[in-house]
């Protein structure tokens, strides 16, 4: 029954899209049924852990997980709700493929619009094989095009996500790395906005690992943490580097030929740098998967949308001082804002978070002198 509810909400949903004119239905058929699926599947956390049956090994992660799940209800203030309290075995490697597309002499992102999620940089499928099949339409459109598996996808609170096979096998750091990130787009959620909304989720997830491994005591794994975090900025900003190359190629006055034959040359010059920088940083072995992708503008978009706001969320973090409850009562007002409105409050924040620094630092120098 309670399946058969979630589904008529779903059913209305496709309904309001279908009425205002800009419905695939096709395409809502088998997100309805995708998801339908994956809550059929799953099953108390809590019941597979009090199964003699179940393996060991999954008995002792999915105890971790409600241990995580409870210290982000009780440590972190994110929804105290059934999400991650299920457990559904899919069958396959990843949760949905997302589809990416720019056009070929653009580093613009192709959206589409939807209900609930507004627009959005990417088109999701339950399927690998109806996301190639839509990917292969926009390349013969002309369009750079990137299909990537995803692990884990957010109801947005519409629905009680489960945990699934699909990531159950992450470390104990990877896995409240994800379950921290996800419950936060249950928070505050600004439609259309994906650097807003993952910006946000990515300082809360990070915040909380920070307190996570704190109450464990565990000084060794955070200062590898902050590391890998390090290690991924590095990866960020050489991709962006590349981004902004090409962008300032586009949209200079040079003949399509030339542009591709830049694209070319800027694509491979970011592919050598690449392997430059591991031959001396064994971490960025990490990347050599995503590397080995077939290199376009969609594939370098898919780095740069998550983290541009990041110094903006931490600011408003420490001007609560770190107080979660005060800190999601304030980006929940700033989500309901235009676009334009939040740009500039989170601007502002970083600005002024900027000047007490210089300020404190000032203090700090001067009582020094005076002693």
């Amino acid at each position: 029954m309670r399946i058969l509810r979630q589904l008529k909400i779903v059913f209305i949903v496709i309904q309001i899209q279908w009425l205002s004119g800009c419905v695939n239905l096709p395409y809502y058929a088998q997100a309805v049924d995708g998801h339908i699926d994956v809550l059929r599947r799953s099953q108390s956390i809590q019941t597979i852990i009090t199964d003699p049956d179940t393996d060991a090994n999954l008995k002792r992660t999915l105890t971790k997980v409600l241990t995580l799940r409870k210290f982000a209800s009780q440590e972190l203030k994110l929804p105290d709700n059934k999400s991650y309290t299920r457990y559904a075995d899919i069958k396959r490697p990843y949760a949905v493929w997302n589809v990416f597309a720019t056009p070929e002499l653009s580093i613009k992102l192709k959206k589409w619009c939807f209900i609930k999620a507004g627009c959005v940089s990417y088109r999701g499928f339950f399927s690998q094989t109806e996301a190639e099949r839509f990917a292969e339409k926009l390349r013969n459109d002309g369009y750079d095009v990137h299909v990537g598996g995803v692990r884990a996808y957010s109801t947005l609170g519409w629905f009680n996500d489960p945990v699934l096979n699909t990531f159950i096998d992450y470390s104990e750091l990877e896995l409240a790395r994800l379950i921290f990130h996800e419950l936060s787009h249950q928070v505050a959620y600004a439609p259309g906005d994906t650097v807003f909304n993952e910006s946000f989720a990515t300082v809360v997830e990070q915040e909380g690992i920070k307190r996570w491994l704190e109450k464990k005591k565990a000084t060794s794994e955070f200062a590898a943490y902050k590391a890998k975090l390090r290690t991924q900025t590095i990866f960020n900003s050489l991709v962006s580097h590349h981004r902004n190359r090409l962008a300032m190629l586009y949209s200079s006055s040079q003949s399509e030929a030339q542009k591709r034959a830049g694209k070319a040359h800027i694509l491979n010059d970011l592919q050598e740098q690449f392997a430059l920088l591991k031959t001396s940083r064994v971490e960025f072995n990490r990347y050599n998967r995503w590397f080995a992708q077939p290199m376009n503008n969609a594939l370098l978009a898919t780095v740069s949308i998550y983290t541009q706001l990041l110094p903006a969320f931490q600011a408003l973090l420490a001007q609560q001082n770190g107080d979660m409850t005060l800190f999601f009562k304030v980006v929940k007002e700033i989500s309901k804002l235009p676009k334009e409105e939040r740009t500039s409050i989170l601007q502002m924040a970083v600005d002024n978070h900027w000047k007490k620094d210089l300020v404190d630092a000032s203090f700090s120098d001067h009582e020094h002198l005076s002693r």
